[in-house]
Parts: C-alpha cells; structure tokens; sequence
C-alpha cells in the first residue's frame, strides 16, 4: 500500500510518482526542500517512523475497549466506559480532543492527527495554515492528509528547533534526543536510528 501524499511529494519534487520510497526519493526531496543530507536523514527518519513507511497520513483511532483504556486509561478508567467508544473513531475524537489544543466542543473528529508528522489539535492547524500561507486548510483540513503531509514534518522541526540538534550529525545520541521531542519518549527508537542511518547513508 502506498499512500497519495508520498505520490503528490514524488512528483513535486520531479521523481516518477510510484508511492515508493527509496534513495532517488529520498535524494530528490533533499534537493527540493534544499536540506543537508544530515537534516534531511533525520527529517525522512522520523517521518518514515511514524507514517509506517510514508504510507499512513491520517490518526487511526479505530481502537478496541481495551486499547482505548490503555492508551487513555485517565479517560477510561473501565471497559464500561471504552465500550461507547470502540471501533468508533467520531465519537473517539470527540471525547479526548474536544474542548482542548483550541478545539470547541465536538469538534474533535475535525482536527485529529494528519500529515507524516502528525498535526493535531485546531490550534495547530491555525498556525500551520499561517506559516504555509494556506488558510484553505482551516476550511478543509483533509488537506494535511495529502498535498501538505510532508510539510507537517518541516513545519514541526522549525517549530521545535529539530534541525538545530540535527546539523550536530547523525549518531545515536541525535536520533534520540529528536526522537524524544517527536514522540515525547523513546518508542520505536531503535527503527528511527535504523530509518534515520539508512537514508543519510543514500545522501552521503
């Protein structure tokens, strides 16, 4: 499965559009967005995580009873109180993302995780909008999804002052610390090295 954004991204960027990442991609992206081949590894690193492979641009909350409280069991305290919510993905956003990150009541579902690098939350989305110079986004958000999933990740390594550790190389210890700021821990680390040393090896 490859996902539309990969294909929209190969093709700004001037490589065949196969939804199929790999070293003349990786190569071609690093040229467009004029990025370093150590900020472009980090960048490509992180986001290969956490798309599953460029292929996943939009928050799966299809979750079952039981994921529901693990993942928010402050929410969840129950199954009882998963069980309205499973398999549910509306009615899921609604109910952790409502009435936070500048989301009104029951607009949740509208403003969930989108893009490589996951943009959630209105006030996000706001800002986002702003600095792309898109204010379209505000009136279609699925937008993220596709012709923007790949300046989400940009957009959160400026923001976060990512690229600043990332000119400091590729080594363990840089992929790490990235990882923490993108993920707030350390899931999935030993991947983001893998992913991450593997294409700076394609743009070295």
């Amino acid at each position: 499965m490859s996902s539309e954004a990969l294909k929209i991204l190969q093709d700004r960027c001037g490589v065949k559009p196969d939804g199929v990442f790999g070293p003349n991609t990786a190569r071609a992206i690093a040229k467009y967005y004029d990025m370093s081949p150590n900020r472009a590894a980090h960048l490509l690193g992180q986001a290969s995580h956490e798309s599953g492979g460029f292929r996943l641009t939009r928050e799966n909350l299809n979750y079952s009873a039981e994921a529901i409280c693990r993942v928010w069991p402050s929410r969840f305290k129950t199954l009882n109180d998963a069980e309205p919510y499973a398999r549910n993905p509306k009615a899921l956003a609604d109910k952790v993302y409502s009435n936070r990150m500048g989301n009104g009541e029951g607009e949740g579902h509208m403003w969930v995780g989108r893009g490589f690098l996951q943009l959630t939350g209105k006030d996000n989305y706001r800002s986002f909008a702003s600095d792309m110079r898109a204010p379209e986004i505000l009136q279609d958000p699925s937008l993220v999804e596709t012709q923007y999933a790949f300046e989400t990740a940009i957009w959160f390594f400026n923001v976060n002052g990512l690229f600043g550790i990332a000119d400091e190389g590729v080594s363990s210890d840089t992929i790490k610390r990235i990882t923490r700021r993108v993920n707030g821990g350390y899931t999935g680390l030993n991947h983001r090295i893998d992913e991450t040393t593997k294409i700076h090896h394609w743009l070295s």
